[in-house]
């Protein structure tokens, strides 16, 4: 099946030479680094774009992405997963790797197959112009994906998705990046964001998972993506991971010149 794109022309340009020339203007001069995984966030690329630019910028480029983000429209199951097929952006095709889609099908419950949850889902989409143009820039085909959408979990089913990730990666023998899509705090004010997306942030710096879960729900922080970052932070874990990083940190209201209302964005390398 081919998933067509769901927000082109509304959270990035419809047409592919606007969109190139705004990613590559988003895309920073670093040298790329291996990582195992990354946080991203999702909004419209004029508002949190620069973020992800700087983000995939310092990313070379596996074999696969595995993207997992919130479920915006409450559609399919808790945990949906497009296990087959192909994604389509205005710059590019991605294939879904279908041996990893299964295998984690195998080895959890927790995921469906499904594909309804990701038909107008926004999160994992807009990650798809920087890794395209981040292929472009290494001379390479785009990497596969992995698709996976994320509702409502409770922190031990979010451990074992994660252990799950974790055993499909070792036995794969592919190179594959985690990314978890999220925003950070929403429709509070600039001052306020930066106080409470502080304190998540603090916990994911510090590879807890069980810290940012709970901080999350205590604060009643309103990230969007905690459930993919968390489940994301024990699969980082159980890789090993040693180090996160904050690359950029920023609010809507650096954009819209509204700092009352601001949406938090937070791009974090781990690896």
């Amino acid at each position: 099946m081919e998933r067509s794109p769901a927000v082109s022309g509304q959270f990035y340009p419809s047409s592919p030479a606007k969109l190139n020339a705004m990613v590559e203007e988003m895309l920073i001069n670093v040298s790329p680094q291996r990582v195992k995984g990354a946080i991203v966030p999702h909004a419209g690329l004029m508002y949190s774009g620069y973020v992800a630019g700087a983000v995939y910028s310092h990313i070379a480029l596996p074999e696969v992405f595995i993207l997992m983000g919130p479920n915006h429209t409450g559609l399919g199951p808790s945990g949906s997963i497009m296990a087959e097929g192909e994604w389509i952006i205005p710059t590019g095709r991605f294939r879904v790797n279908t041996r990893i889609a299964h295998g984690l099908l195998k080895k959890t419950d927790i995921l469906s197959p499904d594909i309804k949850a990701h038909l107008f889902e926004h999160s994992l989409e807009v990650q798809l112009p920087f890794i395209a143009a981040r292929a472009y820039q290494e001379g390479k085909d785009n990497p596969e994906i992995v698709p996976i959408v994320l509702g409502p979990l409770d922190i031990d089913e979010c451990r074992e998705l994660g252990e799950a990730i974790v055993e499909v990666i070792k036995e794969s023998g592919l190179e594959i990046v985690l990314i978890a899509s999220t925003d950070m705090s929403h429709y509070v004010s600039d001052t306020l964001a930066r106080q409470k997306d502080k304190k998540a942030i603090r916990e994911i710096l510090d590879l807890n998972p069980e810290g940012l879960f709970k901080v999350v729900r205590e604060e009643r922080i309103s990230m969007c993506g905690y459930i993919p970052t968390t489940t994301f932070l024990f699969a980082l874990k159980g890789l090993s991971s040693k180090e996160a990083r904050l690359i950029k940190y920023m609010t809507s209201g650096e954009v819209s010149g509204d700092y009352e209302q601001v949406v938090g964005y937070a791009g974090i390398l781990i690896i």
